[in-house]
C-alpha cells in the first residue's frame, strides 16, 4: 500500500537466474547518478522502480519503529597467505538497507503463509529485555540525566527515543553499546513470541537456505504446505522442530563465539609487531578486574588490569559502568575515548594487554550511584532476630 503495508504475497517454486550480478556499491552509484555500462540499461526499468518500492516500504518501517541501533561493523581483508592486510569499516549504503528491508518482508510472508496453512515452523524470536536488564539500563541512563519510562510492556520506540536524544553527542557510542547489551538474544523456536527488535508479531528466517538450516526448514515447510513437489518437510521431521530449534540456536551461538575468537587472533597477530605503539581507543567493557578497550580503527579488543591504573584505589560501579577512584572520585567509564599503549600480545590466545595513558576524569555520578546500589543491597538482605529468625 502507499503506507508501506504488505497487501498480499505468493510463493512459487522456480529457478532464479541473476541476470546482472550487481554489487551493492555498483547499484548505489547508478542511483546516485554514476551508472556504468552494466547498470545504465537497467536504471529506468529495474533500479529506479526498485528504489521507489523501497521508499514506500521505508514508510511502513518508520511507522513500525524497529530498534535502530547504530553500531558500525568492521571487515577484515586478508592477504593471499591468510594474514591480515587491513581492517575496514564498509559504508552502509541505501542499497544495503533496500535489500535488508525486502528480505524482512519475505521472511514475514513465509511465517504468515505457514501459519495460515496451520503448518509447524521454526520462528526467529526475540524477547523483550528482562525486567532486571531494564532496571539496570534505567539506572545507568539516570547517571547521564536520561530517563527510560517504566511500563508493563517495553517497545523499541522507547529505546529509539533515547538513542535519538544522544545522536551526535559525545556519549552516543556509549548509549548505543549499553542499549545493545540490555537486549535479549534472538533464537529459534517453534513457539512464537514475536520479534522485539524488529517489532514484528511473527518472523521466520527464509532468505538464506544455502547457509542457515532454519531457512531450509522453512523452505521445506512451504513446499509441503503449498504442494510444490518433492522435498517437503515430513511429519516425522515436523515433530522434532522443538529439538532442532534448540540445536540450531546453540550452534549459532557457538559459531558466533568461534567468529569472535578468529577475529581476535587475526588482529592480535596483525598488531604483534606494534608493541609499545600508542593508539586511540574506546573503553568497551568495565569490570572489577579492569577495563576492556577497543581500537576503533581495527576493531581490536584488549585489557587494562585495574592494578596498573595507579594513583588511587579504584572501585567498580556496576550501575554507572565505571571504575572510580576512592580518594579523588575520578575514573573511567564505558565508551570513554582514551589513549593507550600496547604492552603485550598473545596471538594464539587472541589477547592483548594495554597501558592507560589518559588521566582519569571526574565522575560525579559514580559515587552516588555506587552508594545507592550498596544501600539497596543492604536493605534487601533478610534481617536476623535474636533467635536467628528471619523477619
Amino acid at each position: 500500500s502507499s503506507e508501506g503495508r504488505k497487501l498480499r504475497h505468493s510463493f512459487h517454486r522456480v529457478m532464479m537466474k541473476s541476470a546482472a550480478k550487481l554489487a551493492y556499491p555498483q547499484a548505489q552509484a547508478a542511483i546516485d547518478g554514476v551508472p556504468d555500462d552494466k547498470t545504465r540499461p537497467l536504471l529506468d526499468s529495474v533500479l529506479k522502480p526498485l528504489w521507489d518500492a523501497y521508499a514506500v516500504l521505508k514508510r511502513g518501517r518508520d511507522a513500525r519503529q524497529p530498534l535502530e541501533l547504530d553500531l558500525p561493523e568492521r571487515k577484515i581483508l586478508l592477504k593471499p597467505d591468510g594474514t591480515v592486510d587491513r581492517v575496514v569499516v564498509p559504508e552502509r549504503l541505501d542499497a544495503h538497507k533496500l535489500i535488508e528491508e525486502f528480505m524482512i518482508q519475505a521472511n514475514v510472508a513465509a511465517a504468515e503463509t505457514l501459519e495460515g496453512k496451520k503448518e509447524p515452523l521454526v520462528y526467529r524470536i526475540h524477547d523483550a529485555p528482562s525486567l532486571a536488564k531494564q532496571e539496570s539500563l534505567r539506572e545507568f541512563l539516570q547517571t547521564l540525566s536520561l530517563s527510560l519510562a517504566r511500563g508493563a510492556q517495553m517497545r523499541p520506540s522507547q529505546f529509539n527515543g533515547i538513542l535519538e536524544r544522544v545522536r551526535g553527542a559525545d556519549n552516543e557510542a556509549l548509549v548505543n553499546e549499553v542499549v545493545l547489551r540490555s537486549q535479549s538474544q534472538a533464537e529459534y523456536s517453534p513457539k512464537n513470541i514475536g520479534h522485539f527488535g524488529l517489532n514484528l508479531r511473527r518472523y521466520a528466517h527464509f532468505t538464506s537456505p544455502i547457509r542457515r538450516y532454519a531457512d531450509l526448514i522453512v523452505h521445506r515447510g512451504l513446499i509441503s504446505a503449498l504442494g510444490l513437489g518433492p522435498g517437503g518437510l515430513t511429519q516425522q521431521e515436523a515433530d522434532r522442530l522443538e529439538e532442532v530449534a534448540a540445536l540450531i540456536s546453540a550452534t549459532e551461538r557457538r559459531a558466533m563465539a568461534a567468529e569472535r575468537d578468529t577475529v581476535d587472533r587475526l588482529i592480535a597477530a596483525y598488531l604483534a609487531e606494534r608493541v609499545n605503539d600508542t593508539f586511540d581507543a574506546r573503553i568497551s567493557g568495565v569490570t572489577k578486574a579492569g577495563l576492556f578497550v577497543q581500537l576503533p580503527q581495527y576493531g581490536a579488543d584488549g585489557f587494562i588490569p585495574v592494578s596498573t591504573l595507579g594513583g588511587d584505589y579504584y572501585i567498580y560501579d556496576e550501575t554507572a559502568r565505571s571504575l572510580f577512584g576512592e580518594r579523588t572520585g575520578k575514573g573511567y567509564q564505558l565508551a570513554d575515548r582514551v589513549e593507550v599503549r600496547l604492552v603485550e600480545v598473545a596471538p594464539m590466545a587472541g589477547a592483548m594487554r594495554f597501558e592507560m595513558l589518559t588521566d582519569p576524569k571526574p565522575l560525579p555520578g559514580s559515587r552516588r550511584s555506587f552508594h545507592k546500589a550498596k544501600g539497596r543491597a543492604r536493605a534487601s538482605q533478610p534481617r536476623v532476630g535474636p533467635r536467628g529468625r528471619r523477619r
